[in-house]
């Protein structure tokens, strides 16, 4: 079980209910729960597509409870679905606005051993996989709790910076790429730049109001801004990270799926040669006057910021795929990346380029104009970044000052 899935136990994984009408509600198309040999028991659900989810246990009774985020049970037969002796009983049904949830309670107490989601390619179906195995009473209810409530606004950890002032918002920059001239990848009528726009301004909408972000845009419109415009603008805004946003199109080939890049290590020598020979001093390293420094010394102390920055980037990449994973059950196949991508280039902020999908991919292309979709992404994207900066957090006294 990963790191961030049993960070997730503990925390919901959608901010805020959808209605059926928008989240182009989910049906439940199959399940089953039997027995299997050395006391373990195995569930598995087909849905019409992946949705947000999430499982805990509760005790007296024991219980496993399985929240969706939404599933329609119509049809559902719960008697001939329970296999097993080792579930008593099982129930579904609308929990809240939202949220729909399947209880299974236990008849004795039971651990997950594991739990996945995987999606079809097309987005066409889903299917729901846990194992239970057999665990001693005292252990379950160790484990047992009802986790944070569906909102995720009041009781998630609060994501503070740890700087002087402890209470200042953690300032995020999002970068819908391209824009104004530059439209990016095109298919179909539909511009990467347009879409994320709205992508980054439905993201911000879902950062804003889990209360712990400060969030600013490179651009507001279909505006044209330059590469270098767009990492000054991190740097003038005080930026703790920065997530650049795009949705590629090949023109050979088959590609599915999001991936987040990081900035080449190869890279981070031309990178910085070419940011001390071309930028003013002020835009290099906040915090910094380098303006009476040559080349030379502005690119070792880039150096000396990069040692620290780049494994904050890498770990945020991380992070972002795995919340992605979870929330949406698939990423592509090969997610993090390197790539000397000019907005990558800042010493100083953690900076990440995340691709969205593939415009030239009909399954992407289908997802990234769907509201409900998009809704899935935005959700695991706040929950890689809300696990990161706990362990940012967590290692900043380990880092140079």
């Amino acid at each position: 079980m990963s790191r961030f899935f049993s960070f997730l136990l503990a925390l919901c994984l959608w901010s805020g209910a959808l209605t059926a009408q928008d989240a182009g509600l989910a049906r439940l198309t199959g399940g089953v729960i039997e027995d299997r040999r050395q006391g373990a028991t195995e569930l598995e659900l087909t849905l019409s597509q992946g949705v947000p989810w999430r499982l805990f246990t509760l005790a007296d009774p024991d219980r496993l409870v399985l929240d969706f985020a939404e599933v329609d049970w119509q049809g559902a037969d719960p008697e001939e679905m329970d296999q097993s002796d080792r579930i008593t009983a099982l129930r579904m049904g609308l929990f809240r606005p939202g949220w729909s949830r399947l209880v299974a309670e236990l008849a004795s107490p039971m651990a997950v051993e594991r739990a996945e989601m995987r999606v079809a390619p097309d987005g066409a179906d889903a299917t729901l996989a846990l194992r239970l195995i057999s665990t001693d009473a005292d252990s379950f209810a160790a484990a047992a709790g009802q986790p944070a409530d569906p909102t995720w606004v009041q009781t998630r950890p609060k994501a503070r910076r740890v700087v002087a002032d402890p209470d200042r918002p953690l300032t995020i920059v999002l970068d819908p790429g391209h824009g104004g001239i530059d439209p990016g990848a095109q298919r179909d009528g539909v511009t990467e730049a347009d879409l994320m726009l709205l992508f980054a301004q439905e993201l911000r909408e879902v950062l804003l109001r889990a209360g712990d972000y400060r969030v600013v845009l490179t651009r507001q419109e279909d505006r044209f801004v330059s590469l270098e415009a767009r990492v000054k603008l991190a740097h003038d805004a005080g930026a703790d990270l920065f997530i650049s946003l795009h949705a590629d199109a090949l023109s050979e080939g088959v590609a599915h799926g999001a991936a987040v890049y990081t900035l080449a290590e190869e890279a981070s020598d031309a990178a910085s040669a070419a940011l001390a020979e071309r930028h003013d001093r002020d835009d290099l390293l906040a915090g910094l006057d380098l303006s009476g420094t040559d080349d030379r010394v502005a690119q070792i102390l880039m150096d000396l910021a990069r040692l620290d920055n780049t494994p904050r980037s890498q770990a945020l990449a991380g992070y972002i795929i795995e919340g992605i994973g979870t929330s949406l059950g698939h990423v592509h196949k090969d997610p993090l990346r390197q790539a000397a991508f000019s907005v990558l280039k800042s010493a100083d902020i953690p900076s990440v380029l995340l691709e969205l999908g593939f415009l030239s991919t009909e399954a992407d292309l289908r997802n990234l104009q769907d509201p409900a979709w998009r809704a899935g992404m935005a959700a695991g994207i706040r929950d890689g970044l809300a696990a990161w900066v706990l362990e940012d957090a967590a290692l900043s006294g380990l880092r140079r000052q």
